[in-house]
């Protein structure tokens, strides 16, 4: 059953003979809308094409591979943050049923994989709004929202229902343009190929992945036992809702091969649904999905960092949150900070490869600690996190060989830096 929920010692260290923690702000609703910032984010307006081109007529089921492993991944999630409303998510589960390694080790991941995560969606923004200076929108956008989530969570949850308001209001014109059209392509037509479906299903996953930003708020919700189990949920499944329905849209306007050969599908298939006029507002609202999810990255990988460093793992002067806003905003500053660089400087499409292992690593992790959770004889609640774990394993392994390597090769970085610091942890 693993150890007790301390681990034999105090989640929170002190300062000045006072705890430190976060403030508890944040109900269902906003939880819900933070999910979905993260989710509902760049990756709907550019993940289909790469999908489509790996499954081609199987994409819906790549779909709802994708979408099945995130269901157990985040049922997982959301039963081990009501069990341990902390900051830092997989990081304090992983530490707190299978032992300090593991958790670090996904916190890890986490924070490594994440931050260039923060960065390509930085870049995403400058690409949509501005090619020809990238690099310069992209560090704007990351000193921007680094601000705006210094400022108190109370206002980065605002922000982010602007944002998924407008990102849902561009979708719902694509979907209603395209199923306006007169014409329509067979959404199964051609061959399917099952190892493309998995690798679309790999692709796709990530467009998921955002439902872990609810847990790794968990010290800033209001009674976290029962607005987390709620919260993941409602917002996984109005994601798919909205993925199956841009999805089938698409698809029926363009098909699957010219989705596949397509550089901005959603663009393109407002374009041959005879809605040109259209195209220049799915650009923007692209832009400002990547903002929603670069919000939601640095609110969520601040979090795992404050954690960490608040026991040793990461230096302790991160673990420090601000008197009157109540955020851990060192941490925000230096995630901030690490990513405005790798915004300026890097181009970080090879290094997602290496970031999306590292997220699957994080859920397997995750998956793991919820079996742990379980007694063994429940067998049927033990089936979510043994498919999870399955499930984030075989996607790993679809991925390209030189991600599964330069994952690998991050992860036993980590491995190596945690025996270098075990000896500070107290």
């Amino acid at each position: 059953m693993g150890r007790p929920p301390t681990g034999g010692r105090p989640i929170h260290v002190f300062s000045g003979g006072r705890p430190v923690r976060l403030r508890r702000e944040l109900g269902v609703g906003d939880a819900v809308v933070i999910g979905l910032g993260a989710m509902i984010g760049a990756g709907v307006f550019a993940a289909l094409a790469p999908a489509a081109a790996e499954a081609g007529s199987g994409l819906l089921l790549g779909l709802a591979l994708a979408a099945l492993v995130a269901w157990c991944n985040a049922t997982s999630s959301a039963r081990l943050a009501a069990r341990y409303p902390s900051s830092g998510g997989t990081y304090v589960y992983g530490r707190e049923r299978l032992g300090p390694f593991w958790g670090y080790l996904a916190g890890w991941g986490f924070v490594v994989g994440k931050t260039a995560s923060c960065a390509a969606m930085a870049l995403t923004v400058g690409a949509y709004l501005w090619p020809e200076q990238a690099h310069l929108v992209a560090v704007a956008a990351v000193l921007v929202l680094t601000a705006v989530s210094c400022a108190g969570v109370q206002k980065a949850a605002w922000l982010t229902k602007v944002i998924v308001a407008l990102v849902l209001a561009v979708l719902a014109a694509v979907v209603v343009a395209c199923l306006s059209a007169g014409t329509a392509s067979p959404l199964l037509g051609g061959g399917t190929d099952p190892l493309g479906v998995l690798r679309a299903a790999g692709l796709l996953f990530f467009a998921f992945a955002g439902y872990a930003r609810i847990a790794t708020l968990g010290e800033e919700v209001r009674d976290p036992r029962r607005t987390i189990p709620r919260a993941v949920p409602i917002a996984l499944g109005c994601t798919l809702v909205v993925y199956v329905a841009v999805a089938i849209s698409v698809l029926l306007v363009l098909g699957p091969q010219r989705l596949a050969s397509a550089v901005d599908p959603l663009a393109e298939a407002v374009r041959a649904a005879g809605v040109p006029a259209l195209a220049p507002v799915v650009r923007v609202g692209a832009a400002i999905a990547a903002l929603g999810s670069l919000l939601a990255l640095l609110l969520g990988v601040s979090r795992t960092t404050f954690a960490m460093a608040r026991d040793r793992h990461l230096p302790r002067v991160l673990a420090v949150v601000h008197p009157r806003t109540g955020v851990p905003h060192r941490a925000e500053l230096a995630v901030g900070a690490v990513a405005a660089l790798l915004a300026a400087t890097v181009d970080l499409r090879a290094a997602i490869g290496f970031s999306s292992f590292g997220v699957l690593a994080y859920y397997a992790i995750a998956n793991a600690s919820a079996l742990n959770l379980t007694p063994r004889e429940v067998w049927l609640s033990r089936c979510v996190p043994v498919f999870g774990i399955l499930g984030c394993v075989l996607l790993a392994g679809a991925l390209p060989i030189g991600s599964v390597l330069a994952g690998s090769a991050i992860l036993g970085l980590g491995a190596v830096v945690y025996r270098l610091t075990a000896s500070r942890v107290t």
